[in-house]
């Protein structure tokens, strides 16, 4: 399914293509925009930063956040996983410092003015991801890329809200960042394709794997993943296995490292519940997208899995314990 099938949306990129492209697109993103520093945001920042010093594919990093508590603590994450590798002797003391320099950590979004790609990575909520690209295609110099590292949501309906869809790509990177190498990068129906292959390229250069996706939910692995981890529960609603024997049928039978209900619980069950009822309200007739009742009411109750404690299994910080029957 496409999420550009409207006449109106064909009228956008319509338009798109015959007005938007008409700057060049950079061949080089030399100057990096990162906004959000959380838990994906400072990983991206740091992977970047970290091919910079070996190989000088940017010559600054631009990490911004909106508020300084928040953009302290990004610093301070990216500082301590860097620390963690020069007293493992994976990285000198000298490359430390040299990548930590290619960063300038501010709270002032002109100073994104004249980056040439920009990497979002903040709060997974459409309303306030539109309201930024609407703000930062009016401020950014008219080369910019912009970028989403969104796990589930549209890019065509940020990209139109950018004002520049043609300069709109998805890079979906896996956390923890730092280690992941995959990264999904997505194409549009507005997509330049100089873009999209710039794009490519640069997650090339920063050491990751690359792989070519089109604007479908969920893109490659959370579309195959999601409905999959959504079968387990409805297999345990039903009634037909219990946890155990789903996870370790899974593990034994399929050679997953881990089962279904375990991963769906490592994951966040409030997570799979907010990914696939975005679905759901966005494809009502997909019958591969449901919500079922059993997810919905561990959600309620505040059994979110491994981050509160309780799920399908009972949970001691990030050590596993027994199901939940």
């Amino acid at each position: 399914r496409r999420l550009a099938d409207t006449s109106s949306s064909s009228n956008l990129i319509h338009f798109a293509r015959r007005h938007l492209s008409s700057t060049t697109p950079v061949s080089n993103f030399d100057k990096l925009g990162c906004i959000g520093l959380g838990l994906m945001g400072h990983g991206i920042a740091q992977t970047a930063a970290t091919a910079a010093a070996k190989d000088n594919i940017h010559s600054s990093i631009i990490a911004y956040e909106t508020d300084q508590k928040f953009l302290d603590s990004g610093r301070d994450r990216i500082q301590k996983s860097v620390d963690k590798l020069v007293s493992k002797e994976k990285l000198t003391s000298s490359h430390a410092d040299e990548l930590m320099g290619k960063i300038t950590f501010t709270t002032d979004r002109d100073a994104l003015n004249d980056t040439d790609l920009i990497v979002e990575a903040i709060i997974e909520n459409m309303d306030l991801k539109k309201q930024l690209y609407s703000d930062l295609g009016k401020q950014c110099k008219p080369e910019t890329v912009f970028a989403s590292n969104t796990s589930s949501l549209s890019i065509t309906k940020m990209a139109e809200a950018s004002g520049r869809p043609d300069k709109f790509v998805g890079v979906h990177f896996f956390n923890p960042v730092q280690i992941m190498k995959l990264v999904e990068v997505i194409r549009t129906d507005y997509t330049d394709p100089t873009v999209f292959d710039n794009t490519v390229k640069w997650v090339d250069q920063i050491g990751k794997v690359a792989v070519k996706c089109g604007d479908t939910p969920g893109f490659i692995v959370n579309r195959l993943l999601v409905p999959n981890l959504i079968q387990a529960v409805l297999m345990l609603e039903r009634g037909d296995a219990t946890t155990h024997d789903i996870d370790i049928s899974m593990q034994l039978g399929a050679g997953n490292p881990m089962g279904p209900l375990h991963l769906a619980d490592y994951i966040g069950l409030d997570t799979c519940l907010f990914i696939m009822q975005g679905w759901v309200n966005d494809f009502p007739d997909e019958r591969a997208f449901v919500v079922p009742e059993m997810l919905k009411d561990k959600v309620a109750k505040g059994e979110l899995g491994r981050k509160s404690g309780k799920g399908f299994y009972d949970w001691n910080g990030d050590r596993r314990g027994d199901p939940v029957e």
